[in-house]
């Protein structure tokens, strides 16, 4: 039971640093308003899917996971 508590606070501190990186990064790249991403303004509602952000997003984390996949 040692280790459960140290997992948790791992997963906490990998959670906020990809909150902080996240909040850099948009403010570099906009994500969530490229072309593509579909945005549907009505009078009383939004509807918002965004299609290119997904697609990105996809991919980096696939390529991500494929690289840790080579190194272990």
């Amino acid at each position: 039971m040692n280790s459960f508590p140290k997992i948790l606070i791992t997963v906490g501190v990998l959670c906020i640093i990809i909150g902080g990186l996240w909040l850099l990064i948009g403010r570099m790249i906009p994500l969530g308003k490229l072309p593509g991403d579909i945005l549907i303004k009505r009078e009383n509602s939004t509807f918002y899917f965004p299609v290119m952000t997904s697609i990105i997003i996809s991919i980096v984390l696939s390529l991500l996971f494929f690289i840790i996949g080579r190194f272990r």
